[in-house]
């Protein structure tokens, strides 16, 4: 997926990555009782971003995000120094 929007500088664009609705022991949540998902899967980086590329899944301080919505898509933009992780 390509994004329509060109981060700058030090951010990243990406896509939340959604929550299980299902706890471990098989119980199904419904929609409120789920947490905010803290992963994303990162669509884009700005020119001076370092240690992450497009493809990689992050985690993120939950708070420090820029949410947008295009064309029924929810982006976020996060600064580099507010992801926490990458995932393999």
């Amino acid at each position: 997926m390509n994004s329509p929007i060109k981060p700058l500088a030090d951010r990243v664009v990406a896509i939340r990555v959604e929550a299980s609705n299902k706890t471990a022991s098989g119980l199904y949540l419904p929609d409120n009782a789920k947490e905010k998902p803290v992963m994303a899967s990162v669509l884009a980086v700005g020119p001076d971003v370092k240690g992450i590329k497009v493809g990689d899944k992050i985690v993120y301080k939950e708070y420090s995000t820029t949410d947008l919505k295009i064309d029924n898509q929810e982006y976020l933009i996060v600064k580099e120094e507010d992801v926490l992780a990458t995932i393999a």
